[in-house]
């Protein structure tokens, strides 16, 4: 095992006094090729390009001697170290930071961060990294060859964003450039690089911000979810506390817990009604596709994502055929629309689906149609009684069949 690993990050500004007694003593030095073209790399020193870091990890494992890995940025924060300390490399290591890529696109760009999220985009990860940037305002991604800038545009069609794309930082070859996101796909980037991604309205005030990456999603002294539904429309609900049969807020509760919307997810909501629903799954970080081909709906859906601070995007069509062109859901709530619209969302293959039905018959044609699509499906009857507590009198009484389906290849 090597004697000594001292991982350096650099970010194109002058060695540190540290960084430079490291490398004066290394006897191999790992990093990309602009890392080990540095003068301050010994012309002696066993050099190894870093392109696998597990590779380069089991070679300084292996080296009798001082090994220094050199890093772009912090190597810390999304970087090598996290590598190199796995425990079936065993290496212990001493790091020498630098300021991270991320902190440096931000202060190019002469920007905040505290309020941004941090994505890492490969092309495994992309679909979920792009999902983030459709839920939040603010996001760095920092990219990789097959998920940069023009990946990230493609997929997010229909979106507009802006692009600060920040091109090989540090180097004499550093560019910012600042495009809208649809005519970031019709360009070649250079790696590396960092895209901030922004958008989706008026930047946040952050006054009074406590803790990075976070913003919260609700209007000053509102608290909880599956709120009632004047929270959203300001009134005029029916008998299921919404503007539609299924948006009581105790079956949405329901079906938010069935479908469990995180950070990186894309919920349709197909039928969003108030917005009450698509509003709280994107509170909890998910991106969100809230559908419905009424326009009142639409406009309520908009109106309601405004006043909680979350951004979603609603499209107005009529299901299952304007499906057809929206990106590949995660986890699916359905409204309304029947067998025809929960076999066109199954075709799909999201992880979840969930739906409700007012009556057995009704309750029983879904769960075939969810079963007969790779769906393994429960069903529970869930009973809400509003109780008026001037008097301890029932008010409204309302029964509703909840069906929830998990895909039979990820089914327990």
């Amino acid at each position: 095992m090597a004697d000594r690993v001292t991982v350096i990050g650099w970010d194109g500004s002058p060695l540190t006094r540290a960084a430079t007694a490291a490398l004066s003593a290394a006897t191999l030095v790992a990093g990309a090729a602009h890392h080990l073209a540095l003068p301050e790399v010994p012309h002696g020193a066993e050099r190894i390009r870093l392109g696998s870091v597990d590779l380069a990890a089991r070679r300084i494992a292996g080296h009798r001697g001082s090994a220094v890995v050199l890093a772009d940025g912090d190597p810390g924060f999304f970087g090598v170290v996290r590598t190199l300390r796995a425990p079936e490399h065993g290496l212990e290591v001493e790091v020498v930071p630098a300021v991270s890529s991320v902190a440096t696109a931000f202060a190019r760009a002469g920007m905040p961060w505290e309020d941004a999220q941090t994505v890492v985009a490969h092309p495994r990860t992309l679909r979920r990294a792009v999902n983030v940037c459709r839920a939040h305002h603010k996001v760095a991604v920092l990219t990789s060859p097959g998920a940069g800038p023009a990946e990230l545009a493609l997929l997010l069609e229909g979106v507009h964003r802006t692009f600060v794309i920040c091109e090989e930082l540090g180097t004499d070859r550093e560019q910012v450039t600042v495009v809208t996101s649809d005519a970031a796909a019709d360009h070649v980037w250079r790696d590396p690089n960092v895209v901030i991604v922004i958008g989706g309205g008026p930047e946040r005030r952050a006054e009074g911000a406590w803790i990075a990456g976070r913003h919260p999603a609700y209007p000053q002294g509102v608290r909880g979810w599956a709120l009632p539904a004047d929270a959203y429309r300001g009134g005029g609900t029916d008998a299921h506390g919404g503007s539609g049969e299924g948006e009581g807020p105790g079956l949405r509760a329901a079906q938010l817990a069935h479908l469990g919307p995180r950070t990186g997810d894309l919920l349709w909501d197909i039928g969003s009604g108030s917005g009450a629903l698509a509003v709280e799954a994107a509170r909890f970080g998910a991106a969100v596709l809230a559908v419905d081909s009424d326009p009142d709906a639409c406009a309520r859906t908009t109106a309601a994502a405004r006043a909680f601070g979350v951004q979603l995007q609603v499209v107005e069509g009529r299901a299952p055929h304007v499906l057809e062109r929206l990106p590949e859901p995660d986890v699916v709530r359905i409204g309304g629309g029947g067998a025809s619209v929960v076999t066109a969302v199954a075709d799909r293959r999201p992880e979840r689906i969930v739906t409700h039905a007012s009556t057995r018959d009704e309750a029983e044609t879904l769960g075939a149609a969810l079963t007969e699509n790779g769906y393994a499906v429960s069903c529970s009857l869930l009973q809400s009684v509003e109780l008026d507590t001037a008097a301890w009198a029932e008010r409204e009484r309302t029964v509703v069949f909840l069906l929830s389906a998990l895909r039979s290849d990820l089914a327990p």
